[in-house]
C-alpha cells in the first residue's frame, strides 16, 4: 500500500535556494519516484517563514487532507523559531512556548501516525544575518540555533522518536544567502536525511 511522508516545515523544507533541484524535499520526492522497491509519495507541506505558531494553526487540516493512506510524519522547523527581534530578550518565540509548541504537535501527530520524526536546525552565516538584510530588526544566531535544536532533541527523546541531528553538517560555503542553504547544503541534508529513513526502516 501506498505510503505518503508528509514533510512539514519553513522555507528551508520549501526549498528555497535550491536553484537545481528545489531543495532536499524536492530530492527526497524524486528519489522515491524513481525507486521501483518503495511505493511511497513526499508531500512538501513547508512554508516560508513559517514558525511552529504558525503550523499549529494549519497542521491538523493539512494531515486530515492527506490521511488516505499510511502516514510519516517529518517536522522541520524551528530556525524562525530562534529569530530574534532587536533584542536577545524578544526571540520570535520564546524558548518554553517553543517546547510546548512541539508538544502539541507531536501529540496532534499520534492521532494520524506513530511515525513521526523531527529533522534538527542548521547553522547560519552570522555576518550575513546580524541583522537580517531584508529586515533589519530580526536576527539569528548560532548560539539561539543551537538552544532551539537541542529542545527538539530532548523532546524528541522524551517521546522516543527519531531525530536527524542537522546542526554540524553545513558549513558557510554551503549557505546561500546566510539562512537557506544552497544546492550542496540541500543535497548533503538530503543525503543524510535519506540514510535515517533507510537504515531505520521507517518506511515498513
Amino acid at each position: 500500500m501506498e505510503t505518503r511522508i508528509s514533510i512539514f516545515g519553513d522555507s528551508i523544507a520549501w526549498g528555497a535556494s535550491d536553484y537545481e533541484f528545489g531543495g532536499w524535499v524536492a530530492r527526497l520526492q524524486n528519489y522515491f519516484e524513481t525507486d521501483k522497491n518503495n511505493d511511497i509519495d513526499v508531500y512538501n507541506l513547508g512554508v516560508s517563514g513559517d514558525t511552529t505558531n504558525d503550523l499549529l494553526m494549519r497542521f491538523k487540516t493539512e494531515c486530515l487532507a492527506r490521511n488516505r493512506h499510511p502516514q510519516i510524519i517529518m517536522f522541520a522547523i524551528g530556525t524562525n523559531d530562534s529569530q530574534y527581534i532587536n533584542s536577545k530578550n524578544n526571540p520570535r518565540t520564546p524558548i518554553d512556548k517553543f517546547e510546548n509548541n512541539l508538544e502539541k504537535l507531536i501529540n496532534q501527530a499520534k492521532e494520524f501516525s506513530d511515525k513521526i520524526i523531527f529533522v534538527g536546525l542548521t547553522k547560519v552565516d552570522e555576518s550575513k544575518l546580524m541583522p537580517v538584510p531584508w529586515s533589519e530588526e530580526k536576527f539569528y544566531d548560532n548560539e539561539n540555533i543551537s538552544k532551539y535544536n537541542s529542545v527538539i532533541e530532548k523532546v524528541s527523546k522524551e517521546h522516543n522518536l527519531p531525530f536527524i541531528n542537522l546542526l554540524d553538517l553545513l558549513n558557510m560555503n554551503d549557505l546561500d544567502d546566510g539562512l537557506h542553504p544552497n544546492s550542496k547544503g540541500h543535497e548533503k541534508m538530503f543525503l543524510k536525511i535519506k540514510e535515517l529513513l533507510l537504515s531505520n526502516k521507517i518506511m515498513q
